[in-house]
């Protein structure tokens, strides 16, 4: 909804993906004025449409519109971004259809590089429903250690530098330094802010991370591609599931 730049550029990414898999797609571009009542009737006509396995709102939403209760309006069986209180309940348990895409994109990029989470000490800076929060969860279930930190954190530092895996995802540019991180470490910036001068950039300052962590993710090009990626993955298993039904 609107004219968020961002957003659309997200969308068209999301479209360009769903076209080199092969999944059908259909993109519904409303206007900032677009009422609740009426979002929500579109969200109601594409549960009960059965040619459509996911749905997702794309995120932010204008002011005037409750997020909430536009994410509880999705049925959990077509919520391919994980995103409503059932499957964020069933991540919780460990016994989950979706995961939200970015935690799930970390993971599997933990897993293709061949790094073992168990007995790890993982760090998440960062508390947010769609990043932090399950990120720290997904980790828990590969048996990892896992501490969660956030902007009122004390000595963010000391709990950074202790960790074996660091995943960034406070939403502040350059806002880990090299200093801040353990010799060798896992770092994986979820991070992407734009800069004054127009570039993007991470969460982590790569510059400095670089020369002492182990592995880390670029920004752009790192966590991104694979966020998309997951979107995919968990549209193919709604159509799977719903089909089932």
């Amino acid at each position: 909804m609107g004219e968020d730049p961002a957003s659309r550029v997200y969308v068209r990414n999301k479209e360009r993906a769903c076209e080199e898999c092969g999944i059908y797609s259909e993109k519904y571009a409303l206007p900032e004025e677009t009422t609740q009542e009426e979002l929500l009737g579109l969200i109601d006509t594409l549960n009960n449409k059965t040619s459509i396995s996911g749905i997702l709102v794309q995120l932010p939403v204008p002011k005037h519109i409750d997020e909430k209760t536009i994410i509880n309006a999705i049925a959990p069986n077509k919520d391919v971004d994980a995103f409503h209180p059932v499957n964020v309940g069933k991540i919780m348990v460990g016994n989950y259809d979706f995961l939200p895409c970015t935690p799930a994109g970390v993971m599997e990029l933990i897993k293709e590089s061949g790094i073992d989470v168990e007995g790890k000490e993982c760090v998440v800076v960062g508390r947010s429903n769609i990043v932090g929060k399950p990120q720290a969860m997904l980790l828990l279930h590969q048996n990892g250690t896992v501490t969660i930190c956030h902007s009122k954190t004390k000595d963010l530092a000391a709990k950074t530098k202790n960790a074996d895996i660091l995943v960034a995802a406070v939403g502040i540019p350059n806002f880990i330094k090299g200093g801040m991180i353990k010799e060798g470490a896992v770092v994986i910036d979820v991070g992407i802010n734009r800069l004054e001068n127009k570039k993007l950039c991470g969460d982590v300052e790569f510059e400095t991370a670089e020369k002492i962590a182990g592995a880390i993710t670029p920004v752009p090009g790192g966590v991104g591609p694979m966020t998309i990626a997951m979107l995919m993955k968990n549209t193919v298993k709604a159509a799977i599931i719903n089909k089932s039904k």
